[in-house]
């Protein structure tokens, strides 16, 4: 067992909790950053990364990620790799227990935990995970240029991605489980009115079919939940897009949260409801998600951990 103290806590380490490192150590804080249970946050399960400044050529989501922690690490931050389990944020300084035993407390805290997509639970959806199998269209949709794609869902979300991906895309298969979408009605009517779109109704993903060399997805199997027919249809990349779980169960009854969830900041701030505890990235933004709005929303915690320690 080991005991942290620290100015500035930041919890979570991905693009907004590596930038809120860098910051707050370039500012003389010494934080401690505790990384969680995936070192990296969710961009290590990218392949290839096109859209982040600073890379003209496609970086591996997992070595941008491991050059984030590098250069965290060479400015001073402290990184630990461990998972806070329980919270205390009645009282300043802030207290945090770990899985492994350890105490932190902060008298500032970065919460940087990122939300998590909801997948389908099928074997295959993780062996192709980065091979076919994605959760965000803006990330990975220019990979499938002139390619056949599928979306998975019904609601506001899976209906953009699946617009935003006939940019690229020859064909976008939108499956919803219902016979009937979610999302709003202007929305509705742009899908149906693209001619690249194609709907398959009442149905469910029963397994997702690949290849191992080259590793890829190569089709869907699905299932009509009205007639219990299978039918396969050929597809090179498949979006899962059923929504998103932000990683906030441990912030429960401590923070002020939305109806899904998300942590609620002050508007143009990363402020919380909690004087001293902010919040950075995906964890309180479900609109972008995005890497680099996730580091810019870390650069503006630390700037305001900054402020408020001063003023304190």
């Amino acid at each position: 067992m080991a005991e942290f103290n620290t100015k500035v806590l930041i919890i979570g380490s991905g693009p907004a909790g590596y930038t809120a490192g860098i910051y707050a150590a370039r500012a003389g804080l010494n934080p401690v950053l505790v990384a969680g249970p995936q070192i990296g946050g969710q961009l290590t399960i990218t392949t290839d990364v096109e859209n982040f400044p600073g890379f003209p050529q496609p970086v591996n989501g997992g070595e941008l990620m491991l050059k984030m922690k590098e250069q965290a690490e060479k400015i001073g931050v402290r990184i630990v790799e461990d998972t806070i389990t329980e919270i205390d944020l009645s009282k300043s300084p802030f207290y945090c227990s770990s899985e492994n035993s350890h105490v932190f407390t902060g008298q500032t805290i970065i919460i940087s935990t990122g939300a998590s997509a909801r997948w389908l639970g099928l074997k295959n959806e993780e062996k192709f995970r980065g091979f076919g199998v994605s959760a965000c269209a803006t990330c990975d949709g220019f990979f499938y240029r002139n390619r056949d794609v599928a979306v998975i869902g019904g609601g506001n979300s899976a209906v953009e991605e699946a617009l935003y991906l006939t940019n690229f895309a020859n064909t976008v298969t939108l499956v919803h489980r219902r016979d009937q979408l979610r999302a709003d009605k202007t929305m509705q009517e742009r899908l149906f009115n693209n001619k690249k779109v194609i709907v398959e109704w009442d149905s469910v993903v029963e397994d997702i079919i690949g290849s191992d060399n080259p590793r890829g997805v190569t089709a869907l199997k699905l299932k009509n939940v009205k007639t219990d027919t299978m039918k396969t249809i050929n597809i090179d990349g498949v979006f899962i897009a059923i929504g998103h779980h932000p990683n906030t169960d441990l912030f429960k009854g401590q923070l002020d949260l939305d109806s899904e969830g998300y942590i609620i900041t002050k508007p143009d701030s990363c402020q919380t409801s909690v004087p001293g505890i902010f919040a950075a990235g995906d964890v309180q933004n479900a609109k972008f998600r995005q890497a680099v709005v996730a580091a810019g929303s870390g650069c503006m915690a630390a700037l305001e951990a900054e402020r408020y320690l001063s003023r304190l």
